[in-house]
Order: structure tokens, then C-alpha cells, then sequence
């Protein structure tokens, strides 16, 4: 097996961990407002967080790489964090969109970021190209939803 493989192996579960973490942090979202829209909003980010999950561990088993499971001490942090918004802000849907967002903006960082890689192989960069443009779409939504709240 050559580093070069290995090597897309590693970042592509960099990214599938913060899949993982996003995704464990949209249901918490979605648990902590009551506002429909919000939730609706939070659950279908899980849910494309889920689906992203899924598509990143195809990629990485087809280059022959183990998957890593879990979710990084960040991740969990985050989620911690959001909850504690979600208790003591009396704005809570306001601030559970504000990390939304500043989460978003760090995804799209570690898109960008992966995506510089010249070597990656053409599927892998469909895949992230794909997922990095349904985060902005995602991204211009919680904005409104921000106008709205």
C-alpha cells in the first residue's frame, strides 16, 4: 500500500470525524429548541451530516483504509458548549445558530483545505466538492433563518 493512499486515507477520516461531530451536534441542536422551523432546520443538518458520513466511508474503503470511529474531543466540547447555551441563554435558538454557524465556516476551512491536495484522486474530490457546496447551501440557510429569528 503507498503513502499516497494512506495518505487520503488520513484526511478523509479527519473529515468523516468532524462528519461524525457535526452530525451528533445537529441532533443535540435540534433537541434543545422548540421553535419547527429551527428543528426541522437542525435534524435535516443531521441528517446530511449522516448521509455525508456514509459516502466518506465508501471513499475511504475504496482505497483499502480502515475507518475510524468516534467523534474527537472537539466535537464533544462543541456539543457540551451548545447545550450549555441552550440552559443559560435566554436567546437559545439565537446562539444554538450562531455555533451553527461557526461550525459550518470550520467545515468549510477543512474542505478547503483537503481540497488544495492536487493528488486527490477524481471521485474523492467530486465527493468533497459535493458536500462542501451542500455546507455552503446550508450555511446561507441558517444565516436566514438568523433574519427570521
Amino acid at each position: 500500500m503507498s503513502t499516497y493512499t494512506q495518505e487520503v486515507g488520513e484526511k478523509l477520516n479527519a473529515i468523516l470525524e468532524k462528519t461524525y461531530d457535526a452530525e451528533k451536534g445537529f441532533k443535540k441542536a435540534a433537541e434543545n429548541t422548540d421553535h419547527i422551523q429551527l428543528k426541522t432546520f437542525f435534524q435535516s443538518k443531521a441528517q446530511q451530516r449522516y448521509d455525508f458520513g456514509h459516502e466518506l466511508k465508501s471513499e475511504i474503503k475504496s482505497f483499502g483504509q480502515e475507518v475510524d470511529k468516534g467523534d474527537s474531543l472537539a466535537g464533544k466540547a462543541h456539543r457540551a458548549w451548545m447545550d450549555v447555551k441552550a440552559l443559560f441563554s435566554l436567546e437559545d435558538a439565537e446562539s444554538m445558530l450562531e455555533e451553527a454557524i461557526r461550525g459550518e465556516k470550520a467545515a468549510l476551512d477543512e474542505y478547503n483545505d483537503v481540497l488544495k491536495d492536487t493528488s486527490l484522486p477524481s471521485t474523492t474530490s467530486a465527493v468533497l466538492k459535493s458536500q462542501k457546496h451542500a455546507i455552503e447551501n446550508g450555511l446561507s440557510n441558517i444565516k436566514m433563518l438568523e433574519d427570521l429569528h
